[in-house]
């Protein structure tokens, strides 16, 4: 079982991300920068697949290829 963890937009990704996700967390995070309050990331593990969603609604998971993907929660992933 792998738990997952939460951190602010903005600061650097626990050891727990992989690096391929923290490197897209990063890119987000610096395309939104530090003005105003910054939003939270959350890790969850979906049957081993790390997702990092932030509050806003912004995704991060790795595809079959084991490369980040990013997306927003309103996109529809079912066509």
């Amino acid at each position: 079982m792998q738990l997952g963890t939460r951190w602010t937009s903005g600061d650097e990704p626990p050891a727990s991300v992989p690096p391929a996700v923290a490197a897209a967390v990063r890119s987000v995070d610096a395309a939104f920068g530090s003005a105003g309050p910054r939003p939270r990331w959350t890790l969850t593990w979906l049957e081993g697949r790390p997702i990092a969603e932030l509050d806003s609604g912004v995704i991060v998971e790795l595809d079959a290829n084991g490369t980040a993907v990013v997306r927003h929660d309103d996109e529809d992933e079912f066509g």
